[in-house]
């Protein structure tokens, strides 16, 4: 940390909220009707339904209920506390329980998630949206790491990945989808309700749907994770404006879309971009092929297997050993390797509990989203091993609200919760709450506690007698911004015992070179002056907190 240290010496100048529309008395009974096991004859006599399954919740007082309903009640939580937390097994690790029994869970962000949650929130379904954290990636998926969507319809001009998954979620939130911004853990599914538990939170539904994606893959060579995060990456746009790899020789390894377009965001950075296919011929569409086939600064190598990498002096990567197709084996000098080579699903957690194919995706039934499991639906990439597009993505989120919604209500378990959709615009004051670019040492008050820019790094760094946290991010970062409200928020739990910089490393790529950043979201921690932690990547809530708590 030399290198920070000079620089910076040198040129000195969250509360469980009820339903709005289930507060009255025989709203709760209609929920805890619902839970009881009963008859059809008995569901018709108890209980007026607007549709089948449904109950006439928020606009009318429900019909008196028979005797059956009523000795149910004594045992049933239908009160609208009863969406308190409670520990699910220790106070200090537990994840907490919803005693509530749901009409559905969706696990899952991606296009296929949102979309199941905007569909199934607009049929009052209420549904609790798990949208990941750390496992598999970071909330929203894969088009967090995707610079450009020109396919999706409705963007004429284009989108950024990150910009598409903001506003999904939006529209999922305005429609009264409950997002939980956590990993699920393992789920349950030979229970009725099904069991699923997160990192935080248990949760029992009574349908589910599983969109949880795919991972990228590692090429797997000996010195790979002796180079992780060192000059390897899975994540062009995240960490390719690092300033070790911006005027440099980059390597991509791909021939498919994802890989040419990681080729294509390269080309603003490096010097010159070596695309290393692994077969006689590029996968990606033809017009992806085009742009880089016409790029002056992007050369295709056919037929090439990167066999392993090596560093310099200094343990940074130097170059790779690649493999011919004549099988000639040669040294290709680069400073980064990135990795565009396919995916594979994220049904780990699932633990066997649905059928899988030999590749771990989700087999569907009857050309559907259906499952082995009746009323566990599956969405987006973890089933389709073929078109793997945004759009198809959505249009299987949507077709699994669907099927829940009809599995729901032809068994008797809907409970249809009425509301308002909320204003989209009720978001936009999280942004007042992000640090200001501070633009001399005057501009910066020691009483706040998030800042912006290096000026304000400088000064802290000499006056401040707080652990000093500095967050590297990028503008084209997804995961960034996945991050950005979580710790702004662990920021604001120490407010009056840290002080936190947000470093742009565009903006500030002289502090983030000196700080030895090779990609974003990185996390760095001081004290007294010294460097004690470097995180790079995305971590649990918990790990820094716990890091943090360490420096108090």
């Amino acid at each position: 940390m030399r290198g920070l240290s000079q620089q910076l010496t040198t040129g000195l100048p969250s509360t469980p909220r009820c339903s709005p529309t289930i507060t009255d008395r025989a709203a709760q009974h209609c929920r805890a009707f619902l839970r009881q096991p009963f008859s059809s004859e008995q569901a018709r006599q108890g209980l007026q339904t607007g549709r089948r399954g449904r109950c006439r919740v928020g606009r009318q007082a429900a019909a008196p209920l028979g005797q059956h309903v009523q000795q149910g009640l004594a045992s049933s939580s239908g009160s609208c506390s009863s969406r308190s937390h409670v520990p699910r097994s220790t106070p200090e690790h537990g994840a907490a329980a919803d005693t509530e029994v749901r009409n559905l869970a969706i696990i899952g962000s991606g296009p296929a998630g949102y979309t199941a949650a905007i569909y199934a929130a607009r049929a009052n379904l209420q549904p609790a949206v798990f949208e990941g954290y750390q496992a598999g990636g970071v909330k929203g998926g894969q088009l967090m790491t995707t610079s450009e969507v020109e396919n999706f319809p409705g963007f004429p001009q284009g989108i950024t990945g990150p910009d598409l998954m903001d506003r999904m979620q939006a529209q999922a939130e305005r429609w009264g989808a409950e997002l939980l911004t956590e990993d699920v853990e393992s789920v349950d599914l030979s229970q009725r309700p099904f069991v699923i538990n997160g990192t935080d939170t248990t949760v029992r539904a009574h349908s589910l749907i599983v969109a949880t994606g795919a991972t990228a893959k590692r090429l797997g060579i000996p010195s790979e994770e002796q180079f992780w995060s060192n000059g390897i990456s899975a994540c062009a746009i995240c960490d390719g404006a690092s300033p070790g790899f911006k005027g440099q020789e980059l390597a991509v390894v791909g021939g498919g879309d994802t890989a040419l377009e990681e080729a294509l965001y390269l080309t603003k950075y490096g010097k010159h971009i070596h695309l290393l296919v692994r077969s006689k011929n590029m996968r990606a569409s033809k017009t992806m092929q085009d742009r880089v086939l016409n790029s002056d600064k992007i050369t295709v190598h056919l037929n090439v297997t990167v066999e392993d990498a090596y560093g310099n002096n200094k343990g940074q990567l130097a170059g790779l050993h690649i493999v011919e197709e004549s099988g000639e084996k040669k040294k290709l000098p680069v400073k980064g390797l990135f990795y565009g080579i396919g995916h594979q699903p994220n049904s780990g957690f699932l633990n066997g509990q649905l059928d899988l194919d030999d590749k771990g995706y989700v087999k569907v039934h009857h050309g559907q989203v259906g499952t082995n499991v009746e009323g566990v639906f599956v969405a987006g990439d973890l089933f389709d091993t073929e078109w793997r597009q945004a759009i198809t993505a959505a249009g299987s989120g949507c077709m699994g609200a669907l099927a829940a919604e009809r599995y729901l209500a032809s068994n008797d378990l809907l409970v249809e919760y009425h509301r308002q959709p909320q204003e989209e615009k009720a978001k936009e004051p999280e942004k007042e709450k992000e640090p200001k670019q501070e633009l001399s040492p005057e501009d910066i008050d020691l009483e706040e506690t998030k800042h912006r820019g290096q000026i304000a790094l400088r000064h802290l760094y000499h006056t401040s007698n707080r652990p000093l946290i500095v967050f590297y991010t990028s503008p084209s970062c997804g995961p960034c911004r996945s991050l950005k409200p979580i710790v702004f928020k662990l920021a604001d739990e120490y407010h009056d015992k840290v002080h936190l910089v947000e470093i742009d490393i565009e903006t500030d790529a002289d502090i983030a070179e000196a700080a030895g950043v090779n990609g974003t979201p990185t996390i760095q921690l001081f004290k007294d002056k010294a460097r004690v932690e470097n995180l790079p990547g995305v971590k649990m809530k918990s790990e820094y907190r716990q890091k943090i708590e360490a420096l108090l």
